[in-house]
């Protein structure tokens, strides 16, 4: 057992005990209160399940209906009115309001991923599925870059940490993102608001709801984004690394008995993005500098200077019909849904200013690379029937079966160009040109069956035994065909001949959580539980891969093991939680590069981990001082570690690599035979994009201005420690620890009909990257400091209004 993890395990104790005590005097010197409200010091009513009462979250995160204080694993919520309070527009700003879960922004869609604690799947390819699954109303979504949306109209967005799939299915390996969006209402209502900020933000959003007749109610709700891109193109003179987007969801929420409810939903988005041009943040070599004219290259960089368009479009549709039947003691609840999801992407290469191709050296790989052109075609069935007791129960229940059949296309098409002779940094004759070029079509055909059941029961006064398990089946069937080159007049493009085949593979397994949890009275309960979690096989669907020999990514498993506590004064001026965890991971499914740098092809492939371990401690609390004073916080200490072999090494490492011929070396750069490429070996090192430490803290004051109108002022602050963008470690790609601090002020009216908010995102300034790596043009063994990156909109400060208005 590692140093770290002891360390964390006694500080999280020490909290843990802290936190107990100075509950504990909470209760001591409160004043009576009913049973109901018992304080932490309270024995009666031990085992028993408490119904919520005003200002209980209420949260689905077993399936059912429970108090957050009562739901025996780690789980985050944010109310409509939390993510509204915080700015928090879309899925990729939860980051702010948890500290457990991040995200990292890839170049485009399919390689950008949410992780939580650390873990997660940050991969090109469509073949493998995303270890932190996205459920939206208890639809879930097939691939990540489903997830990545708008959270117009949203209820409340729980974040479960650690292993899911006994009752979210395979692709909740790392955890789930839970979103439940806002049902009809039963009179009419109206809100809308609208949000102004620099750099050329704009955004609206609107709900109407209300009945059609005493049995019929619905809801439509819209919205749009129109974000600037804060990159420059001085090659275009325009803003790049923006998105407008826009949708509409609606709801039929209908009663077709007293026993039986159905909610029909429909949701629609479209999404046209200039995103993810990356910046040059480093240039070492004098030519690049000279094809890259004025741009000043440091990590301050905002400016590019490119002739090609890059984008990522996509359009997402989601049809479900959710219905519930109320047998009495337990409700049959059955979901329905069929997706569909078209992403349309070009990234170039090149990164320079050249609309025909440059002589930039005899042995340069390429100078032209603009056509770098992917799209994804899913579509998807899913189907689930569940049934599950109402809880507050000695013996509760969820047993269910899950059905899905998906389709993903994946078309593929790369040309680029290299110029064999001429004067440097000028077009290259046409005789002088040679084009290389090749294209890909793959399908992906995978259905998936699945029986699951929980119980937890009560044992004896306040300990209740936790049993679950889910035995699941899955095919897949991926066929393609690769053709090269693709014009006339073109060469293959390198490591990329002709190529077809099919392939199919299968896999059965069974997980599933048990766990004890002892529950001292409504306000305090610890618990503690091992899991058992899987993410399916994984398929070769990018135009590298080589159909006619394919094999499976073997499936992830993880042993996961939680001790936890949640707890709350009875006057609710305090409540905490904290957990303890370590997750084991074999097989983790990861992207490793083996990009070449002679030939210059950027290749990065699927594959397995040896093992990687994710342990540590998180605590969140709020303190409620006074009834106009809260502060939200949350500390995550995530010691995530990886164990791989054969990854490339950092560039600048490669040419000075040593000869090790015998043994297994680790953590070093070398070859195994003289002229053999460099590679490495890691143990225990980082896992990309994974800091150690978040830390999250929310102060709020809310106070009245008069009779008429209220106000608030508050500001929050996001910690990450020191992180590694790339899985080969390359100490180039680090990003140093950084915090964001944003701050806000508000008015509402009294009856809360009208309200105006004024933000300020990053208040300090803090510049910070999103990804970092090797530019590809003119980077080799002898010239490996040209660094590229990206980052979100608020790694620079920039302010905003927000108008509301409800009826």
């Amino acid at each position: 057992m590692s140093r770290s993890f002891v360390s964390a395990v006694l500080v999280g104790g020490s909290v843990l005990a802290l936190a107990v005590s100075a509950t504990s005097a909470f209760a001591q010197t409160a004043p009576a209160t009913p049973a109901s409200n018992q304080t932490f010091g309270d024995s009666a009513g031990q085992g028993d399940i408490a119904e919520p009462a005003i200002g209980d979250i209420v949260v689905t995160a077993q399936r059912r209906s429970e108090r957050l204080q009562d739901v025996p694993l780690a789980v985050t919520a944010v109310t409509a009115e939390g993510l509204a309070q915080r700015q928090i527009s879309d899925t990729n700003s939860l980051v702010l309001a948890v500290p457990s879960l991040s995200y990292q922004q890839g170049a485009n869609p399919t390689n950008t991923s949410f992780r939580i604690r650390g873990v997660g799947t940050a991969l090109f390819g469509q073949g493998v599925e995303s270890s932190v699954s996205v459920v939206t109303d208890g639809v879930v979504a097939i691939r990540a870059a489903q997830g990545f949306s708008d959270l117009a109209d949203v209820e409340q967005v729980e974040v479960l940490r650690g292993p899911q799939g006994t009752l979210f299915g395979k692709n909740a390996s790392a955890g789930v993102i839970n979103i439940t969006t806002a049902l009809p209402s039963n009179t009419f209502q109206m809100k809308a608001d609208a949000t102004v900020a620099e750099h050329g933000e704009y955004r609206a959003r609107g709900t109407v709801s209300g009945p059609i007749s005493d049995t019929l109610r619905a809801r439509v709700t819209g919205f749009y984004s129109d974000v600037r891109g804060i990159t420059r193109n001085i090659a275009t003179n325009s803003w790049v690394n923006g998105s407008k987007s826009w949708g509409v969801r609606g709801k039929l929420d209908w009663d077709a008995t007293d026993t039986l409810n159905l909610v029909a939903a429909a949701d629609y988005r479209k999404t046209d993005a200039d995103c993810c041009a990356s910046t040059l943040i480093n240039i070492a070599n004098p030519l690049l500098q000279r094809l890259a004219g004025p741009i000043q290259a440091t990590r301050e960089n905002r400016t590019i200077s490119e002739d090609a368009n890059t984008y990522a479009n996509s359009k997402s549709q989601t049809y479900s019909l959710t219905g519930n039947l109320d047998l009495g003691s337990a409700t049959l609840t059955s979901i329905t849904a069929y997706q569909k999801f078209d992403l349309d992407v070009n990234q170039p290469i090149d990164r320079i200013n050249a609309p025909v191709p440059l002589f930039v050296g005899a042995n340069a790989a390429y100078s032209w690379w603009n056509q770098n052109h992917g799209r994804v075609d899913l579509k998807g069935f899913t189907q689930e029937v569940r049934l599950a007791n109402r809880g507050n129960s000695d013996i509760n229940y969820v047993v269910g079966v899950f059905y899905l059949n998906s389709s993903i296309n994946r078309p593929f098409d790369r040309r680029r160009a290299r110029c064999t002779a001429g004067t440097l940094g000028q077009p290259c004759a046409p005789g002088n040109i040679v084009y290389q070029s090749s294209a890909s079509d793959i399908t992906l055909d995978q259905q998936n069956i699945s029986v699951f059941g929980q119980t937890d029961f009560k044992i004896v006064g306040g300990l209740r035994a936790i049993a679950g398990v889910r035995v699941q089946h899955e095919k897949g069937t991926n066929a393609g065909t690769r053709i090269a080159p693709i014009q006339p007049g073109d060469t293959v493009f390198p490591n990329n001949p002709p190529n077809s085949g099919s392939f199919s593979a299968s896999d059965t397994a069974v997980t599933g959580k048990a766990g004890l949890q002892y529950e001292f009275n409504r306000n305090l309960q610890t618990y503690a539980t091992y899991t058992r979690g899987y993410k399916g096989l994984g398929f070769e669907m990018e135009i590298g891969g080589n159909l006619a020999a394919q094999s499976a990514v073997e499936p992830e498993h993880v042993n996961a093991y939680e001790i936890g506590a949640k707890g709350r004064t009875a006057d609710g001026s305090l409540s905490f939680a904290v957990a303890l965890f370590r997750s084991d991971y074999t097989n983790l499914q990861v992207q490793a590069n083996r990009s070449d740098p002679v030939t210059g092809v950027v290749q990065f492939v699927t594959t397995n981990a040896g093992s990687s371990r994710s342990q540590g401690v998180e605590l969140e609390a709020t303190l409620r001082p006074s009834r106009n004073l809260s502060v939200n916080m949350g500390v995550t200490y995530a010691r995530s570690r990886i164990n791989i072999d054969g990854l490339n090494c950092g560039l600048q490492l490669q040419a000075a690599a040593p000869v090790i011929a015998t043994g297994v070396p680790t953590n070093v750069c070398y070859r195994s035979a003289a002229g053999a490429t460099p590679q490495q070996n890691l143990r225990d090192r980082p896992l990309q994009a994974s800091p150690d430490w978040r830390i999250s803290v929310a102060p709020r004051w809310d106070f009245q201005l008069s009779s008429a109108l209220d106000a608030f002022v508050q500001s929050s602050l996001a910690y990450t420690s020191a992180q590694y963008f790339t899985s080969e470690l390359d100490p180039l790609t680090i990003q140093p620890a950084y915090a964001i601090v944003d701050a806000s002020v508000g008015v509402r009216t009294s009856d809360q009909r009208y309200s105006l908010t004024l933000f300020v995102r990053n208040l300090f300034n803090e510049n910070y990257l999103t990804s970092i790596g090797h530019n590809s043009l003119l980077s080799t063994t002898a010239s490996p400091f040209d660094l590229v990156g990206t980052y979100n909109k608020d790694s620079r400060r920039y302010a905003g209004a927000t108008l509301g208005v409800k009826f």
